[in-house]
């Protein structure tokens, strides 16, 4: 039986719940069926993303369980101070959801792209970090984080299934999704597909390549990387952020703080900004250079 919806399972736990409390500012493609079935616990405050933070932490401090939803540039970036200030200091339990974060925005050019986000929140002492690598992930996850009383961002995704999920439903352990013993390809979101697909063109070369979802990167599940570090000869960070500040700086600084000696390969976007390919249009005769 396939996994509900993000929307089907906010509102079954919304139905349970009469704290939780869904807000938007202006980005409903996730959950456009829920305003007809939450009510007055739906609110959507319009393209105003520093306001519905606001709203978030006086909502949290009467007792509810907002779970908030925005662009993941202007969530992480437009919102930044009043996410640190009124909720990372306070610490107040808020859910903070990222829509079409890193390369999900590929076509909107980087005014739009997420691509820094990992870093931006991970920075807020208190805040933890989540980005499943499919929507099965994300909605087994849901119920964990909503009991738990830190704040914490999430990378929203409703992508197919990625892989088989050994530990669906524990958002703070590191899945091994694929063993092996050469090198470990650490990976999440959307990226956890295209892991598995090099482990696959590894596996043809007689590399043998362990997958890794680390879908909460802070707090990071330590003991993973530690052991894949013990296991492997390399490690891989892939991941569609920066370099500075994410995936392959958290590793890193485990590795240092743990005094672990590791090569480890980064396969991030290294001082440059994501822009994607543009295909011919076939409808559009290509330009004739002049003779």
């Amino acid at each position: 039986m396939p996994a509900p919806s993000y929307e089907r399972a906010l509102a079954e736990l919304a139905a349970a719940d009469p704290a939780i409390v869904v807000v938007t500012a202006e980005n409903r493609a996730a959950i456009r069926g829920l305003p007809a079935v939450l009510g007055e616990r739906f609110i959507d405050v319009g393209v105003a993303e520093q306001t519905m933070i606001g709203m978030a932490a006086g909502l949290a401090l009467r007792g509810r369980k907002p779970i908030v939803h925005a662009l993941a540039a202007f969530l992480t970036m437009r919102a930044y101070e009043f996410i640190r200030t009124d909720i990372g200091i306070a610490g107040l339990p808020v859910v903070l959801v990222g829509g079409v974060p890193g390369f999900l925005s590929d076509a909107n050019g980087p005014t739009h792209q997420a691509i820094e986000d990992i870093a931006l929140m991970r920075g807020i002492p208190g805040m933890k970090v989540f980005c499943p690598a499919d929507e099965a992930d994300l909605v087994a996850a849901l119920p964990a984080l909503l009991a738990d009383p830190a704040p914490c961002y999430i990378r929203h995704t409703a992508a197919p299934p990625a892989c088989d999920h050994p530990l669906l439903g524990q958002p703070h352990r590191i899945e091994t999704v694929a063993d092996g013993d050469d090198v470990a390809i650490l990976s999440f979101g959307l990226l956890v597909r295209e892991a598995l697909d090099a482990r696959a063109r590894l596996a043809a070369e007689g590399i043998s390549a362990r997958v890794l979802n680390v879908r909460m990167p802070k707090p990071l599940d330590e003991a993973a990387v530690l052991a894949a570090a013990a296991d492997t000869r390399l490690l891989v960070t892939v991941e569609d952020h920066l370099q500075t500040g994410g995936l392959y700086s958290i590793v890193c600084e485990l590795l240092v703080r743990a005094r672990v000696r590791a090569d480890v390969l980064p396969i991030a976007l290294a001082e440059r900004w994501f822009k994607p390919m543009l295909l011919p249009d076939p409808l559009r005769p290509p330009v004739q250079s002049p003779s």
